[in-house]
């Protein structure tokens, strides 16, 4: 596969990933430079010249300080003379928070969205949190916002690994993508309804589907805190599921989510590899190359 005169630039932590995206791609990858000053400040250094087109790669898993690095970048990039620039963020940030439940509520989805839409001309991102919206660009006003999923990724693991899996769903909002999930390869699937009390607190509520017997696997877009689906596996297992395995796109899995898990009984943990993660088992680097190679040649 190969795709017009490019550059794709990256940090450190993400040269694996970088790699892998540059010679699927045909493009030029370089990493940028990052120096933290004794006052938490940061210095970055890019190539000395770009070409038109400049590609970063930045997963925002952990974002703050990674929103910062990119606008010190993608404005060093313009100087430089680059023309088109694209974000390739298999992990996008701050989708969730997407209301105002209260007065002065910040809609962080809105203001990241904006703030990345003046400094990106393209956005590449992998199972985004779109609850209240449809498309991604009512987030972040690109000209291009491509959205890739996990899901098949996902399900063509679990076809392999495991004899006819029911697939459950942790929340109403992973229903259309578990039906994903489900249908290429007629697996049973449901969705639990769950009342979140706060960023810990969950109940959730089973679908009414028989388990009995059979092994589950909790499906979900991101894991972070593992309470719900720690809270799942519980009650699937207490249904009379003979196992229950996760799989999910984005492994955050924050602070004790893990132990959380795994001690309420969950046997397997599967991911995607939008963030470096020891679970991860599915690569989406084909799928991004494939949406890069689209984007570099529709910019020329």
């Amino acid at each position: 596969m190969t795709a017009p005169s490019a550059l794709l630039l990256h940090f450190d932590d993400e040269q694996a990933m970088a790699q892998r995206l540059a010679q699927a791609s045909g493009i030029t990858c370089a990493a940028i430079a990052r120096h933290r000053f004794p006052d938490g400040e940061l210095k970055l250094r890019l190539p000395a010249t770009v070409p038109t087109h400049v590609v970063l790669l930045r997963s925002l898993d952990h974002p703050n300080e990674k929103l910062v690095e990119l606008l010190l970048a993608t404005r060093t990039a313009r100087a430089l003379g680059a023309t088109h620039l694209t974000l390739v963020a298999p992990y996008m940030a701050y989708m969730r928070q997407d209301i105002a439940f209260n007065p002065g509520e910040v809609v962080s989805q809105q203001v990241v969205g904006r703030f990345l839409a003046d400094l990106f001309d393209a956005v590449v991102t992998v199972d985004p949190h779109l609850h209240r919206i449809e498309r991604l660009e009512q987030a972040i006003p690109v000209a291009q916002a491509v959205v890739l999923s996990g899901a098949p990724l996902l399900a063509e693991l679990l076809a392999r690994e495991l004899d006819r899996p029911v697939l459950i769903g942790p929340d109403a909002e992973s229903a259309q993508w578990i039906a994903q999930a489900a249908c290429a390869h007629g697996f049973d699937h449901g969705v639990c309804h769950k009342d979140r009390h706060g960023d810990r607190e969950v109940t959730i509520h089973l679908p009414d589907l028989d388990v009995r017997g059979r092994a589950v696997v909790v499906l979900d877009d991101v894991a972070s805190s593992g309470r719900t689906l720690a809270g799942a596996t519980r009650l699937l297992l207490a249904a009379g599921a003979a196992s229950v395995d996760v799989a999910v796109t984005h492994a955050l899995f924050a602070g004790d989510a893990l132990d959380v898990i795994h001690n309420a009984g969950v046997r397997q943990v599967w991911s995607t590899d939008c963030i470096a993660h020891t679970s991860n088992a599915v690569s989406v680097a084909p799928a991004l190359t494939r949406a890069l190679c689209t984007i570099l040649s529709s910019s020329q």
